[in-house]
């Protein structure tokens, strides 16, 4: 077949305008086309009275051979790419050597377990935290009464912390595999929709999440692998650079020589402990700020004008960026339409904020990220682990911001820009629960930031009219947009100088979102596999 990309028709084109598209743009009669099936489709709302969907088709012809010679110097008429997932390696039949373990079962640790147990290699798979049902009763337990368990969280527990998101599924990675094809037909066959399959930008919402998480746990158990949840690895034991063991919170120490570390980006203990052992660490940049909120019918308006609301664009989405005069990069993050702002610490006495969806994108408000990068070199000097202090430290000050009970400290933008703190909320309520105390957020981010974010606002505002409106609301403080450390690994993935290791996924500081982190835990498990099946 061929695949054709970057065909554009207006936004209300009538069906059978795509099959006549198609012809016209390979210059082909009707009766040559066999048949015409999507791969893709987006959209270009640059011109918000003129929208345009922008489709890749696969299409089948008489002649495909003459079809391919006419369009030789095209780049976007070409064969269609071969997407299925072909195991590099396949352990013998009754194969019986050690078995491979992997620490943290979110979408690194759940695809990196997948593909080995496919390839017959029957993966342990220890996670701290709970099965994702009783995981989102203990995570929902922070939002509504304000009871934080810390190894049962919005981080810790079955899906990773991808389970209370917008469920993103696109990435920016270099996939010359097309790995995340592979990620995305293993989603569907547990319960996503279709369409991610198809669409530009697809999601999943959170809880489709939890069934899909259930059900490939399902597959991976059936193929032989094992799950050990409520099981924290408390130490590393390391014998002349190679990973022999690790010891568990249930007293257990388990011999393990080949391990996939998935642990996610909260994982704070077992970097200490890593960092302990004499693993390799760096800091490594990320990026500091809040979740601003609006109402998704103003994101709708600015993005989509008169065509706001329209059933095919449905809620419209973001990004901005800014370079701001202190010379920071001030920049929207984890966009979620139609959602809600979430709790998401994993430690006592401190407040994180984090942006969940579901898949309907239905409720009042957008949000999204307002964060500032921040690096070692510049704010955190000290050791591998400076950064997750300042988080800790930022974190914690938000906790007595908001006044000790995990309510989130907030301010609304024109009291922000002001310098005042505010006595009352406006036409726009924030939606993080268990709550929002008005404050100053000066009290709980680096005045930097702060000066950053404060340029930045007028400056979205002029770009979609309404951003910088004083009644938006500002709740703080969003710090964990990825991993502050790298566990820094060689060309053969695993750790540098401690063979056996194999760092993967955001916690690692290789992948930033669901599909990137689930794509990493397929290229560690072959790596582990080759390296463990050859030995």
């Amino acid at each position: 077949m061929i695949r054709l990309s970057n065909l554009t028709l207006p936004l209300d084109h009538p069906p059978e305008a795509l099959e006549a598209a198609v012809c016209a743009r390979l210059g082909i009669a009707p009766a040559d086309l066999l048949r015409c099936t999507l791969a893709r489709r987006g959209n270009d709302a640059r011109k918000r009275g003129a929208i345009l969907l922008v489709y890749s088709v696969d299409v089948a012809v008489h002649d495909e051979v003459a079809v391919l010679a006419a369009h030789a110097e095209d780049p976007q008429v070409r064969p269609t790419p071969d997407t299925a997932y072909h195991p590099p390696v396949q352990a013998a039949a009754g194969w019986s050597g050690q078995r491979p373990v992997v620490i943290g079962a979110g979408p690194c640790g759940l695809l990196a377990a997948l593909v080995l147990a496919e390839m017959g290699l029957k993966p342990i798979i220890i996670e701290r935290g709970k099965a994702v049902r009783e995981r989102t009763k203990d995570t929902w337990g922070l939002w509504r009464r304000g009871v934080l368990e810390p190894e049962s969280n919005a981080q810790f527990g079955e899906g990773g912390a991808g389970t209370f998101s917008d469920g993103k599924l696109y990435s920016r990675i270099k996939d010359p595999r097309h790995l995340s094809r592979k990620v995305l037909t293993e989603f569907v066959r547990a319960g996503a929709p279709n369409d991610i399959l198809t669409e530009a930008h697809p999601h999943v919402g959170t809880f489709r999440l939890v069934t899909m998480v259930m059900r490939m746990r399902e597959t991976i158990e059936a193929l032989g692998g094992e799950y050990r949840f409520g099981t924290r690895v408390d130490d590393f034991v390391i014998e002349q650079g190679r990973l022999t063991g690790l010891r568990l919170s249930t007293g257990e120490l388990m011999p393990a020589s080949h391990v996939v570390l998935a642990v996610g980006h909260s994982a704070r203990d077992t970097f200490e402990v890593l960092l302990e052992r004499g693993v390799f660490l760096e800091a490594k940049p990320f990026a500091i700020g809040v979740r601003i909120e609006h109402p998704q019918g103003w994101i709708d308006r600015a993005r989509y004008g008169a065509n706001a609301g329209h059933p095919v664009l449905g809620p419209a989405s973001y990004a901005l960026a800014h370079k701001a005069s202190n010379g920071r990069s001030v920049y929207s993050f984890c966009m979620c339409p139609g959602g809600r702002v979430v709790a998401a610490t994993s430690e006592a006495g401190r407040v994180v904020t984090n942006g969940m969806s579901q898949y309907s994108r239905a409720e009042f408000n957008a949000n999204s990220g307002l964060v500032v990068d921040i690096s070692p070199e510049r704010d955190f000097p000290g050791g591998p682990l400076a950064g997750v202090e300042l988080q800790r430290r930022l974190e914690a000050q938000a906790y007595v911001a908001g006044g000790s009970n995990y309510h989130a400290p907030g301010q609304k933008v024109g009291d922000f820009l002001a310098g005042k703190t505010g006595s009352a909320f406006g036409s726009i309520m924030p939606s993080y629960k268990p709550g929002v105390t008005l404050t100053d957020l000066a009290e709980c981010l680096p005045p930097f930031v702060l000066g950053a974010i404060r340029e930045a606002l007028p400056v979205f505002g002029r770009q979609m009219p309404g951003y910088d409106h004083p009644d938006v609301v500002m709740t703080g403080v969003e710090t964990r947009t990825s991993s502050p450390v790298r566990i820094t690994r060689g060309a053969d993935f695993q750790s540098l100088g401690t063979k056996g290791l194999y760092p993967a996924g955001e916690g690692a500081g290789y992948a930033g979102g669901i599909l990137s982190a689930a794509v990493d835990g397929i290229k560690v498990a072959e790596a582990l596999a080759a390296d463990l099946v050859k030995n």
